[in-house]
């Protein structure tokens, strides 16, 4: 007997290459509580529910988990993370519409798409800091939390034929948040942050929220934009209040708010006047723009305008290296360390380094500070000679350079 053909045609193996994908990015359990490794131990049997069920039109997402998480800038933000499951249905979808979604959107939107990065948007902030003289940078207050669901759909429904994409999407943005306490939260606004698809359908978003309004309002001024952080460089502070006003005017039309606290005009071109004006500098993805000593190409040193890692994420690295507790682990030895710390710096160095890799010099006077401490505590030789145990850790640098990446920075990486 012929089986009944299913209402929606899925690929299986779309179905696999999506758990695949979820694998490999990690992640915490979901409401359901089941691991990465406990969904493999059924693997077969649970990614066969999961196409059965979205072939058939009756898969319908769980609520996902609340989980809070400290911002760098100080404060809470509410992540929703679903379950493995549902990650991987979300992947399938996030697969097939990305592709069609990320060609219609602007070069200079640069958060969560293929190909580009916050470098990249680093990169060329750099570039029109040195051509333009104010810039106005903005952030969305709560962008993910905010998203109006109608206008959403609109623009999705626009760009997205296929109906068992759309179906799901329209269900995942209504889906409940379950708070720590159990409690379940109903929503009617926003796409949970932390969610597979929320990233690509806030980008859709803000394409006709900021970005092609941006076009056509302002058609001369570049800006930039990464997710809900953005910035517009202007050629007067007269021009950039226009902009800021204009903007809020339509983020309210869409139902979104300018941060108040972390919008601002920001002065940044003839650094002789810099006293002059009461802003003068920016963070944007974790850098600060402000006005710095640069070597030339003839060596010679002038003031410029340039990107550097940024005070709020050195103390977030630093805020890293403590929640290792390396000081207190005697019971491991040096090699360990190196093995446990080396991954995450030279993630640190390779993007923050890019730019004023100097800047991350007071990370590695503080790793090695780290390091002296777990010697004047691991060995009793030490216990009273903190110099001795610092002059023991220069000796281990000179032999052994590689050991640890910091120890690579130049200059800036060697013991004081």
């Amino acid at each position: 007997m012929n089986q009944p053909s299913k209402p929606f045609n899925i690929d299986k193996r779309k179905v696999y290459e999506a758990y695949l994908q979820v694998r490999s990015n990690g992640g915490a359990a979901g409401v359901d509580g089941v691991t990465i490794e406990q969904f493999e131990s059924d693997l077969r049997g649970n990614l066969y529910k999961i196409w059965n069920r979205m072939s058939s039109g009756a898969y319908f997402p769980p609520p996902v988990r609340a989980v809070s998480i400290p911002k760098k800038s100080g404060g809470q933000r509410i992540l929703g993370v679903p379950t493995v499951a549902d990650r991987v249905a979300q992947t399938v979808v996030n697969q097939l519409v990305e592709p069609e979604l990320d060609a219609i959107f602007l070069a200079d939107s640069y958060g969560y798409r293929p190909g580009k990065s916050a470098l990249d948007a680093v990169g060329v902030t750099r570039e029109r800091c040195w051509k333009y003289a104010w810039v106005l940078e903005f952030d969305i207050k709560g962008l993910f939390d905010n998203i109006d669901h109608e206008l959403l759909l609109r623009a999705v429904r626009k760009h997205v034929t296929c109906a068992w994409a759309l179906l799901y999407i329209e269900r995942w943005l209504t889906v409940p948040m379950q708070q720590e306490d159990g409690a379940i939260v109903e929503r009617s606004r926003g796409t949970p942050q932390g969610g597979v698809v929320s990233p690509i359908l806030a980008n859709l978003f803000m394409h006709y929220t900021f970005d092609t309004w941006m076009t056509r309002k302002a058609p001369g001024l570049p800006w930039c934009r990464y997710a809900d952080d953005g910035l517009v460089h202007c050629r007067s502070e007269k021009e950039a209040q226009s902009v800021r006003e204009a903007l809020a005017a339509r983020l309210a039309e869409c139902g979104l708010e300018l941060h108040p606290m972390k919008t601002k005009i920001v002065y940044c071109k003839d650094h002789r006047r810099k006293n002059k004006y009461e802003t003068v500098s920016f963070d944007f993805l974790g850098f600060c723009f402000r006005p710095r000593s640069v070597k030339g190409p003839s060596q010679k040193m002038f003031c410029g305008y340039t990107p550097a890692v940024s005070t709020s994420a050195l103390n977030a690295m630093r805020e890293t290296i403590k929640g290792l507790k390396i000081r207190k682990r005697t019971e491991v030895t040096l090699d360990d360390i190196a093995r446990e710390l080396n991954p995450i710096v030279r993630g640190w160095i390779a993007y923050y380094g890019r730019y004023t890799r100097s800047a991350l010099y007071p990370l590695a006077r503080y790793l090695n500070q780290t390091l002296t401490v777990w010697l004047k505590r691991k060995y009793k030789r030490f216990h009273r000679r903190l110099g001795r145990a610092r002059d023991f850790l220069a000796k281990i640098a000179r032999e052994n350079r590689k050991l640890f990446v910091h120890w690579q920075l130049g200059d800036g990486g060697a013991l004081a």
